[in-house]
């Protein structure tokens, strides 16, 4: 899916200037998926309490996926209120994203993403409409999982090193 940036906002107290969104960007296309890189998906639970758990993500054509089993505490409070956030450490900035995850399902998605979760060394293949491997991390639950697609309307950006700045942008369906 392909999103437009509507808008950049400088939250930047010390003068330093916006961040550009090419730098968020290219540390997520450059960034992903490693096992290293800490990830951790916000949800909101039935009765309005707040979930965060790690999750594994990965960027495929500006989008961000992760998995989850589906009787997982995530995957049951998504199902409800697709509503999520994403906080990721890159290098060089932090990153949070905000906007709903929705599963996919669709064959051409699920190959690709599971290609790239090999790349980076987890074994993931896909089997009927979810993935599954020999391990994966404790909080995704038994397999098969479930792939999640973020659709993000808002990110919120931290340099780490220079520039450093703080920024948050705003984006819109193209």
């Amino acid at each position: 899916m392909t999103r437009q940036l509507d808008e950049t906002v400088d939250l930047d107290i010390y003068g330093a200037g916006p961040l550009p969104w090419s730098r968020a960007l290219d540390a997520l296309r450059s960034g992903w998926p490693r096992m290293e890189t800490a990830c951790f998906l916000g949800t909101v639970r039935p009765d309005g309490r707040p979930h965060a758990a790690a999750v594994g993500a990965a960027e495929y054509d500006g989008d961000v996926y992760f998995t989850s089993g589906p009787g997982t505490r995530k995957s049951r409070n998504l199902a409800v209120n697709p509503a999520c956030t994403l906080s990721l450490r890159l290098d060089g900035i932090d990153l949070v994203l905000e906007g709903e995850a929705r599963r996919v399902t669709d064959t051409p998605t699920l190959d690709r993403v599971a290609a790239l979760y090999r790349d980076s060394g987890w074994p993931a293949e896909v089997d009927g409409d979810a993935l599954t491997a020999p391990y994966s991390a404790q909080s995704a639950g038994p397999p098969p999982w479930h792939l999640y697609r973020i659709t993000f309307h808002t990110a919120f950006g931290v340099g780490l090193r220079e520039p450093h700045g703080a920024s948050r942008w705003s984006f819109s369906d193209a």
